[in-house]
């Protein structure tokens, strides 16, 4: 279960910025007068929102695998450390 710990951390963490940032850049798109058809932004902000979670998959991806190789670096020091005994 620890090994999910991070994951689940790292997916709420993200959540709460996501809602922030929406509204956040509704207000602004808002304010600025319509200079840019909200057709387009609407665009925009799907990709940017695919291209954050492949980010977001890829950042998860990467703990996990640092987790695994932290895991074996302390196996390989304990056999070591028998070793020498």
């Amino acid at each position: 279960s620890t090994a999910n710990a991070p994951e689940d951390d790292a997916a709420n963490r993200y959540t709460r910025t996501d809602r922030t940032g929406y509204s956040r850049y509704s207000r602004d798109a808002n304010s600025s007068g319509g200079s840019i058809p909200s057709n387009a932004l609407e665009k925009r902000i799907e990709e940017l929102e695919r291209e954050l979670a492949k980010e977001r998959q890829e950042n998860v991806r990467l703990m996990k695998v640092t987790q695994d190789k932290e895991e074996l670096i302390g196996k390989l020091r304990e056999e070591i450390d028998l070793l020498n005994r």
